[in-house]
This record gives structure tokens, C-alpha cells and sequence, in this order.
């Protein structure tokens, strides 16, 4: 089987900073890629390494699918890759975890019966089979809850609404600490320029009929179900298809308008980067 593109959207959080989303698609995969929103200055040329692995980790994943590498192999030369290029274009080693650049990742491939997921963080896949029912692969949702969890727990003890953390330079370290045991044997791992990240991947197999849709996003982009309780996991499928990705985006962007200091929907940014790819088994 193969990948049918359908739509695909991917818009920044704030119009004047970069877009850390980035996403790729091709008939034999698709990627999503969500970069860490930086928490130090820049160690790339450009405004922002978390854009930066974000696009090249997508290009480089598509490039490597295409000369017939495995997914799991694609993802181990593209973080290989990656590797090699931040090495180069760095202006200096990180000296601390949280320097590094890491990001989410949602990757899809199809196969014979269904299709192949990798992924890492809180970027997810929906699956909306013929018969109607939703599958979710990844925990985007589970981690927008948690991260509401911390927002709201912030908002008690401070007294501030949760905008104001990524604000001001004194909550730095909160956001700082969560990211000291990435990519380490005692946290998390995520898609980042560590060639070692790709033995750590959550990955599953999934059997899925011709007809299949596959909704791919970065966790901005759920919130239209986690966060605003707008759809169920197969309402916005089905929305996508029929509405389509923009329309969707601008529902997404007025519930985040209507409630701009997170003290409704608690969330420490008023509007996330937001990206999705809709794709059809064929």
C-alpha cells in the first residue's frame, strides 16, 4: 500500500517567530515534527534551532525513505545526519541538556497490511478505519493534559496566568529542569542531533484496510480535542476530511483568541505552533 495526500496545514504560533513545526510527505511516509520551544539562545545560524531540526530532520527522513531504508533506518540516518550537521554549524558544544535541540516526532510508513508508526513525545497519529472506528498511536493527549495540569498548578501558586511563564526570565528554570534527563538513561528521548536517540523510538505495526485515514499532528494541532473538547479523535478526522486542515486551523486559532491569558483553557502559550498532514491508505 501506499500514502494518498490529502491536505496539509502548518502555522506558526505567533505570525512574528518562526515556525518549529515542520512536516513531509511522500506516498511511501509522512512526518510531522515538532520542535522544543528553545529555552537558551541559539547555538545555529538562524532565529531558532528547534526550526532548524525540526525542517532538516523532516527533509532528511523523506530523503532516506525514498532510497528504500526502512523507517527505522531512515530515522537512524537522519539523526545520524543531523548529528554530523549540528556538529559542524554550531557556534559551540551545549554546555547543559536543555541547550540541545530536540523535537516531537509523529513518522508514518506504509506496508503491506497497514502501516509502520515511530514516534517520540507528544506528537500523535489518529486512524480513522472504514468502519468508523479511532485509534490514537502516540500520547499527545495524555501530555496536553499533563501540561494543563502544571499550568493550572502554576496559576495557583503564583497568582499569574500560565502566558506569563515563557515570559519571564525568572520561570526559565522551571521549563529548564524538565528537559535536564532528555536523551538520557533516566528520562525521556526525543528527535534531536543524538544518532543514539533512534535505538530509544516508541514504535509500533498497525494493521489498517485500503481506505484507512491517518491524521498525523503536533500536539498544537490536537488541542482542537484535548484542550478545547471541540472534537472526539474521530469527529476531527472526519472534520478534516471534510471541512479540511485550514478550516480547522481557524477554529483552532478562535477558541486560543477568546481566551488569550490560558486562564480558561490553561496552557502556557496562547497559540502553539500547529501542523497536521491527512493522509489516505490506497
Amino acid at each position: 500500500m501506499h500514502f494518498e495526500i490529502l491536505d496539509c496545514v502548518s502555522l506558526p504560533g505567533d505570525p512574528a517567530n518562526p515556525n518549529e513545526d515542520a512536516f513531509a510527505t511522500d506516498p511511501q511516509g509522512a512526518v510531522v515534527i515538532d520542535g522544543a520551544t528553545p529555552v537558551s539562545e541559539p547555538l545555529m545560524p538562524g532565529k531558532s534551532d528547534a526550526a532548524w531540526l525540526s525542517g532538516f530532520g523532516a527533509r532528511r527522513l523523506m530523503a532516506h525513505l525514498k532510497t528504500g531504508a526502512s523507517p527505522r533506518g531512515a530515522l537512524r540516518h537522519a539523526l545520524a545526519d543531523a548529528e554530523r550537521s549540528f556538529a559542524g554549524l554550531r557556534r559551540r558544544a551545549p554546555e547543559v541538556q536543555h541547550e540541545l535541540p530536540m523535537a516531537s516526532m509523529m513518522l508514518a510508513v506504509p506496508s503491506e497490511n497497514g502501516f509502520d508508526a515511530l514516534w517520540y513525545g507528544d506528537c500523535s497519529a489518529v486512524v480513522l478505519r472504514p468502519c468508523e472506528v479511532a485509534e490514537i498511536v502516540g500520547s499527545a493527549l495524555e501530555k496536553r493534559a499533563g501540561e494543563s495540569s502544571a499550568a493550572q498548578r502554576f496559576v495557583a501558586e503564583t497568582g499569574l496566568a500560565p502566558i506569563e511563564a515563557l515570559k519571564q526570565e525568572k520561570f526559565l528554570p522551571l521549563f529548564r529542569d524538565g528537559r535536564a534527563t532528555v536523551n538520557t538513561p533516566e528520562g525521556t528521548w526525543l528527535f534531536s542531533p543524538v544518532a543514539a536517540a533512534s535505538e530509544h523510538v516508541a514504535r509500533q505495526q498497525r494493521t489498517a484496510p485500503a481506505g484507512t485515514l491517518l491524521l498525523l499532528a503536533s500536539d498544537g494541532f490536537l488541542a482542537l480535542t484535548s484542550d478545547y473538547g471541540c472534537y472526539d479523535a474521530a469527529g476531527l478526522v472526519t472534520a478534516a476530511r471534510d471541512k479540511g486542515l485550514k478550516a480547522l486551523a481557524t477554529e483552532l486559532r478562535a477558541f486560543e483568541a477568546g481566551d488569550p491569558e490560558g486562564r480558561q483553557f490553561p496552557r502556557f502559550k496562547t497559540s502553539d505552533d500547529a501542523t497536521a498532514v491527512l493522509l489516505k491508505l490506497v
